[in-house]
């Protein structure tokens, strides 16, 4: 057998038995799962290791063990799964199945944060904007929430407007900033228009403003005379 077909046929061996365990789980014939998953993560299977760490925790298919769903979610975590390594540093953020160790979450989630994953990038900008185990790091924080935001996560979404009105970088706030509006988030009107005035674009910031007094708030109310905004 040529080396292109063998490794081919191992390729397809080993998506079949994902498939076949993934199945089992599926049906919940957890037990069958379990000795599947099993098999694949002692050869060395990521996808594998993390779902039986995920069945240790939950005991699923087999008795309920902490220690060694801890134990395969660490093995995938070395071998560069982002997902594992998430979960890892969550647990070591909140305190869950291990001690709290913050300085052992900080290192779990930039691993997982520089492979793109955004969960990671949303929760190590919290940890950057708290300062916690590390320096407090505003900046840092609207970058990370930046990269999440643009693969779509909401709460980064919700927050980098915000972030980066405390850096003063009104363009890139106000872009947030409206998306935050047009999702119905009546606290941006109000952002918006105080924006808008600062930058003296006051036809725009007439425009949050109203919407943000429909609302009720009273800022937007002082702010409407401050700027007498009824006058664009």
């Amino acid at each position: 057998m040529q080396y292109t077909v063998l490794v081919l046929w191992i390729l397809t061996v080993g998506l079949y038995a994902q498939q076949s365990a993934l199945e089992a789980f599926k049906k919940q014939d957890y037990k069958t799962a379990f000795q599947r998953y099993e098999q694949q993560a002692n050869e060395g299977n990521v996808t594998a290791q993390n779902a039986l760490s995920y069945l240790y925790f939950n005991g699923l298919g087999t008795q309920q063990s902490h220690t060694k769903g801890l134990e395969w979610l660490r093995k995938a975590a070395m071998l560069k799964s982002a997902r594992a390594q998430y979960d890892l540093g969550m647990f070591y953020l909140q305190g869950n199945h291990v001690t709290q160790n913050y300085k052992a979450a900080l290192q779990w989630l930039q691993k997982a944060s520089a492979q793109g994953y955004p969960d990671a990038q949303y929760n190590l900008a919290l940890m950057y904007y708290r300062g916690d185990a590390t320096d407090q790091n505003v900046t840092k924080t609207a970058e990370l929430l930046e990269q999440a935001a643009q693969q779509g996560h909401k709460g980064a979404i919700a927050n980098i407007g915000r972030i980066y009105m405390q850096l003063l970088d009104f363009e890139n706030a106000a872009l947030w900033l409206e998306k935050n509006a047009l999702n119905n988030d009546t606290e941006a009107y109000y952002l918006l228009a105080e924006i808008y005035c600062a930058q003296e674009k006051f036809a725009q910031a007439k425009q949050w403003a109203q919407k943000a007094k429909e609302h009720g708030n009273a800022q937007a109310e002082a702010l409407w005379k401050k700027y007498r905004l009824q006058e664009y």
